[in-house]
């Protein structure tokens, strides 16, 4: 890697902030936060997640996930169901109206995320995609301390 990784880390701190507080703009319109966003976007695939599956996807605790989807539920944008394969799990889903919201806040975001001066080619941006895929997955594993002689928890 040739950036130190001190360097490599401020960098991506500051493109997610810079990046979040671009999508917020959108957002703040429709009174949607990042996280609810991320909920309705894990959701339009129609599947229904597990409440784990949620928490990851939006990148927070279990009792604030819980706190949002009760709030998106009385929104009538999602709501929870029995998962058919494990009675003790519940799924969350999207209702037609999550959906329509979805759509809508998915085309803006997009429109306004295309009005970004990117540099380079759309091929650019599919590479910086798999590269921080690649870096994410990487970074997946176990966390090791000092030498690496032992495991101290995975990162998220």
């Amino acid at each position: 890697m040739a950036r130190r990784p001190e360097e490599l880390l401020r960098l991506l701190t500051r493109a997610e902030r810079l990046a979040v507080r671009q999508v917020q703009s959108v957002l703040d319109e429709f009174e949607c936060s990042v996280e609810a966003w991320r909920v309705l976007d894990l959701l339009s695939d129609g599947q229904g997640h597990n409440m784990t599956a949620v928490a990851d996807h939006a990148f927070l605790p279990a009792p604030s996930l819980t706190k949002l989807v009760d709030q998106l539920v009385d929104q009538n944008l999602v709501y929870r169901r029995v998962d058919p394969a494990d009675r003790r799990r519940i799924l969350v889903d999207l209702t037609p109206r999550g959906r329509q919201r979805w759509q809508l806040l998915s085309r803006e975001v997009r429109a306004e995320w295309a009005k970004l001066p990117f540099p380079g080619t759309d091929d650019d941006g599919e590479q910086l995609e798999v590269l921080l895929d690649r870096l994410a997955g990487a970074l997946e594993g176990p966390v090791t301390t000092g030498c690496g002689e032992r495991t101290v928890g995975r990162a998220r």
